[in-house]
């Protein structure tokens, strides 16, 4: 039975997304080969992984291989995490010149190495300087400005509602709230009122996050919250067609048929061409280590660990396709499991 009617899609500026789910910015996990292979399968909007507001880092190769977006299609959605609102119009800037077309600021992270740089959800603790960030980076580019944050820092400073107010003052395009506070990082489950109030407080698209690990999870946090999409992070590893899969279940009201074996077999080949070709053969061969590993936590057999330690002894990219043919050759190896695990 088909879902209610939805509104809309949302748009950011004068870009409207293509679905309801987003690719969440993730750092180590959505370089662009896993931003294109989630957009094939359906993702509204990708956004890039986080890159530091300090251009003077900007010169090492993970920076570079992170600001990296030849060939993608738009809106190229990037990433700036940093605690001091100059610097951060500055990389705005200096990243809209590259082709930037969307900037997405973090005040969500909830990592020591961020936090303790006063940056990421650390800033929700000093909402003075996140409206000074957020007026500074608004006025410093002539593309979309948007904002990722918790609910708050800890459960006592639940100040979602009011960072989400200013940030529409501040002239902010859409707003992703990840419903935990900052204390919790990952853990716990993760709550959807305060996105629902943040929404019905606020006239900017609304984006909902965390704990979105399948299509009928996204459809209920979106009625329940009111958002205009869901934002989907962990769900996505090692399943990248979470995206099409919610998008079937809203047109449709039922779950879509899983992949097919020989689709899974061809889609992981392909992703581990495209992160050998990214990376170059060493860090591309090290790089696939951690997403076959995703690829098979997916699948509920009982030698996925032994499996993920004979691959991650692999050290050429024809030892790693070959094992990725024998896997599918295996007449015991399962479908994916029919959940997926908690998302970011």
């Amino acid at each position: 039975m088909p879902m209610p009617p939805l509104p809309p899609l949302p748009a950011i500026g004068p870009h409207r997304l293509t679905g309801r789910a987003i690719l969440a910015p993730m750092a180590g996990v959505t370089d662009r080969p896993f931003r294109a292979l989630c957009r094939r399968l359906g993702a509204g909007l990708v956004v890039g992984e986080m890159v530091t507001s300090d251009p003077s880092l900007w010169h090492t190769r993970k920076s570079r291989l992170r600001m990296d977006h030849r060939g993608e299609p738009g809106p190229r959605s990037v990433q700036i995490a940093g605690g001091d609102a100059a610097m951060l119009a500055e990389a705005a800037r200096l990243n809209a010149e590259r082709g930037a077309e969307i900037i997405d600021i973090n005040m969500g992270c909830p990592a020591k190495k961020v936090c303790n740089k006063a940056a990421g959800s650390a800033l929700l603790r000093d909402e003075a300087l996140v409206a000074e960030i957020l007026e500074a980076v608004v006025a410093a580019v002539d593309v979309p400005v948007t904002l990722k944050i918790r609910t708050g820092w800890c459960a006592e400073s639940n100040n979602g509602v009011r960072v989400a107010r200013l940030a529409e003052a501040a002239g902010i395009r859409a707003l992703a709230v990840h419903g935990r506070h900052r204390q919790q990082r990952y853990q716990g489950h993760a709550e959807y009122d305060t996105i629902a109030e943040i929404k019905s407080r606020v006239t900017i698209p609304v984006f909902a996050n965390g704990d979105i690990d399948s299509a009928a999870k996204a459809a209920e946090v979106l009625d329940y919250t009111g958002a205009d999409a869901v934002m989907v992070g962990r769900g996505a590893q090692g399943n990248p067609w979470i995206f099409r899969e919610i998008e079937h279940y809203l047109a449709h009201g039922q779950e879509a048929s899983p992949p097919s074996a020989t689709e899974r077999q061809r889609l992981l080949g392909e992703h581990l061409d495209a992160l050998h070709d990214f990376y170059g053969e060493v860090m591309g061969v090290r790089i696939a280590r951690k997403h076959l590993g995703w690829y098979l936590e997916r699948h509920e057999s009982e030698d996925a660990k032994a499996l993920k330690a004979v691959f991650n002894r692999l050290e050429t990219p024809g030892a790693q396709h070959h094992f990725v043919n024998e896997l599918f050759g295996r007449r015991d190896f399962p479908s994916p499991a029919a959940n997926g695990t908690s998302a970011a």
